[in-house]
């Protein structure tokens, strides 16, 4: 097989790390930035990663919108963007994607993948479930907080296979340690059980994922939305067993230090990626006929904090 084509959609904390990995090999990588004066500097000052992955790559490719990438026929496409994006950059590829391009979700939350397989079909859709996290420290760098080895990619359709472990080869070698798996959904749900129930709750009371976890109030509510969850999980074909919640507690000690994404979206009085966290295990309760008070409730409350700076 032949070295696929690779594009990245938005250079956000996300974007970058994964971008880093792929320039450090593969300097030919394309990167689609909105921003002029993000740009600008890319285009300056290369990128460079600090933290758990330690880089410094020069960018010759940089573009400020999706339609310029087409005469280059990316293979693969990376959507690195805030999922209330994923609609918006998915129509503006319909007219750039080739018919053996392939899509891939890296968002937060439940089903984005669910969403490129709508539009271009489920045998051009993969999705990377990321065990990292990652801030900007500015237009053109960003630290690795912490990386929990390694990340997982996976496609839709079986026939797939290749191409994706082709992909997450890319990654490895630029020192993103990433690894095919077959049923991506499960992994998924094994990492956003976590990001859906605190995300909410953190962003809500503006604490950091231990704080949540130490608060008997918060403690409370967190346990309520795990039950809720795993068994909304259940009903969705991933029964994830009785060891997941210990495992996952473990998980979370090693990240509880930190405050989730969904705080510093409204500490900035930005949109939040609630319809695809929380507001995404609301909707398949409602489709499998399983309760979710608390996460309805907590779903609610940031859409209605939302409400009051972004109306």
């Amino acid at each position: 097989m032949k070295d696929p084509a690779v594009a990245i959609i938005g250079v956000g904390a996300t974007g970058a790390v994964l971008a880093a990995s792929l320039l450090a090999r593969r300097p030919e990588t394309m990167l689609v930035v909105r921003r002029p004066e993000q740009r600008d500097e890319i285009r300056k000052n290369g990128i460079t990663i600090t933290g758990e992955l330690n880089c410094h790559v020069q960018v010759k490719n940089v573009f400020e919108n999706v339609s310029q990438i087409k005469e280059r026929n990316p293979d693969l496409i990376f959507i690195c963007t805030k999922t209330f994006h994923l609609s918006s950059v998915l129509d503006s590829l319909k007219g750039v994607a080739g018919p053996q391009t392939m899509i891939v979700s890296t968002h937060n939350g439940l089903g984005a993948e669910d969403v490129i397989a709508g539009v271009f079909g489920a045998d051009r859709a993969f999705r990377m479930s990321l065990n990292f996290g990652a801030a900007l420290k500015g237009a053109s760098a960003a630290h690795m907080t912490f990386f929990n080895r390694p990340n997982h990619l996976g496609a839709l359709v079986p026939e797939n296979r290749e191409i994706g472990l082709r992909a997450a080869e890319l990654f490895s070698n630029g020192g993103l340690d990433t690894e095919f798996v077959d049923d991506i959904k499960l992994y998924v749900w094994k990492k956003m059980i976590m990001k859906c129930t605190m995300a909410s709750i953190c962003a809500v009371t503006n604490k950091t994922i231990r704080e949540a976890l130490e608060l008997p109030a918060t403690r409370e509510i967190a346990d309520g939305c795990f039950a809720e969850v795993l068994a909304v999980a259940k009903a969705k074909g991933y029964d994830l067993g009785e060891d997941y919640l210990t495992q996952a507690m473990a998980y979370l000690e090693k990240v509880g230090l930190h405050k989730d994404s969904m705080c510093v979206d409204i500490a900035n009085r930005t949109q939040t990626e609630i319809d695809f966290l929380g507001g995404k295990v609301v909707e398949y309760g409602r489709e499998t006929g399983i309760p979710t008070p608390h996460y309805l409730t907590m779903t609610n409350l940031v859409r209605a904090m939302e409400h009051d700076y972004m109306r």
